[in-house]
């Protein structure tokens, strides 16, 4: 179960206008090269080696990349997180206010395993006292996005003012203050060096096949107090309404998953609810992106012999997925239907469609996949 009891789901009830009426906000660009850092772990050769070149593919400013030390590990307590992760990308974004987004690459930890702070470890300096979180997990990638705020609140999730629907709110930041973030990684060196040549080529004549959206229930015939589960069962109804006005699409509103041989050429894909255990349904066209929606499907790329989505999607031949290092809440997750909507209007990049969709930072969420990748620039689908 993933729905909290304690917290109150009226910002989500009051989102209903967005998430029938769905826009897309104006941008005068995509986001461009020079406006990423690309992040790799000196631990890890192969990792540094495939950022250079992803930044030459990509032009990248050389400028643009850091180098960090840490242990190559998937987790890392929090501690070690602040001196070895955060304090080098904050000293290195001192002289760059131009930049909006970091990736992170093959190497660098993926989960932040709990707060071990000075109360638990006297070496650690005073001013760690007060960063403590009720749930000690999050993203690496999730906490980098607020490494620019000082002292940022760890008590819980940030408003993400990168959001559609909080750009019409007073959050507490800016977006300004709050990095996009997303990281090139995967089970193996090689996995990740495929999602870099799938976005290149496929960018070249735009992704085409099936959409597939698998909901659990019928959809709602009145939908004005939806909540929790049932906005989100919602929510991939209309990504897949939407998506059918330009894209062939496929909806499941069974209680049962799509199961093998049911999925074939699929090239987008969202839905719920299997835990830890993937669903070998599809047969994925090259630079296809898709994610599930459940509580622990970024807790490992790597870990052998997990069926965690995110890893057994990348394994299976995705580009891009999502997914939560930890229990993030239902509400925590990208709507699909802003989400998909943003990437096949062609304009905006992967990691803009994913923030512009996405509700909190400083949390659990991962975006694996080209921050630039652009899957349907050549035709702008949407009007």
């Amino acid at each position: 179960m993933f729905l909290p009891k304690k917290r109150s789901m009226a910002p989500f009830v009051m989102m209903f206008c967005l998430l029938n009426c769905f826009f897309i906000p104006e941008i005068s660009r995509a986001l461009e090269p020079e406006e990423i850092v690309v992040i790799a772990n000196g631990q890890e050769r192969d990792g540094v080696k495939l950022a250079k070149y992803y930044m030459e593919q990509r032009r990248i400013p050389q400028a643009n990349l850091l180098i960090i030390q840490t242990a190559a590990n998937e987790g890392i307590e929090r501690y070690f997180y602040e001196d070895e992760i955060a304090v080098p990308v904050r000293e290195f974004l001192e002289d760059k206010p131009e930049v909006s987004c970091l990736l992170l690459f093959y190497g660098i930890p993926l989960r932040i395993n709990g707060h071990a702070l000075a109360a638990d470890n006297p070496e650690q300096p005073q001013s760690h006292n007060d960063r403590r979180q009720r749930d000690p997990v999050a993203s690496v990638d999730s906490e980098l996005s607020v490494v620019r705020i000082e002292n940022p609140p760890v008590a819980d999730w940030i408003a993400n003012p990168w959001f559609v629907q909080f750009q019409k709110e007073k959050v507490t930041y800016e977006k300004g203050q709050v990095l996009m973030v997303a990281r090139l990684d995967g089970p193996d060196i090689d996995t990740v060096k495929r999602l870099i040549s799938d976005s290149l080529a496929v960018e070249k004549e735009g992704l085409s096949g099936t959409a597939y959206f698998d909901a659990r229930w019928p959809q709602s015939a009145d939908d004005r107090h939806l909540e929790g589960y049932t906005l989100y069962d919602n929510a991939i109804h209309l990504a897949a309404k939407m998506t059918g006005k330009v894209f062939p699409v496929v909806l499941n509103a069974e209680n049962a998953l799509f199961q093998p041989g049911e999925a074939p050429d699929a090239a987008l894909y969202c839905g719920w609810y299997s835990l830890a255990h993937y669903e070998d349904a599809f047969d994925w066209q090259r630079g296809a992106v898709a994610y599930h929606i459940a509580s622990a499907e970024c807790t490992t790329l790597k870990k052998e012999g997990s069926q965690v989505w995110c890893k057994r999607l990348l394994e299976d031949g995705v580009a891009a997925t999502i997914g939560p290092v930890g229990e993030p809440y239902v509400q925590a997750f990208p709507f699909p239907q802003i989400f998909f909507g943003l990437l096949l209007d062609g304009d905006f990049t992967l990691v803009e469609a994913y923030f512009l969709s996405l509700p909190f930072v400083s949390w659990k969420m991962v975006l694996i996949g080209d921050p630039l990748y652009q899957p349907f620039r050549q035709r702008g689908v949407l009007p």
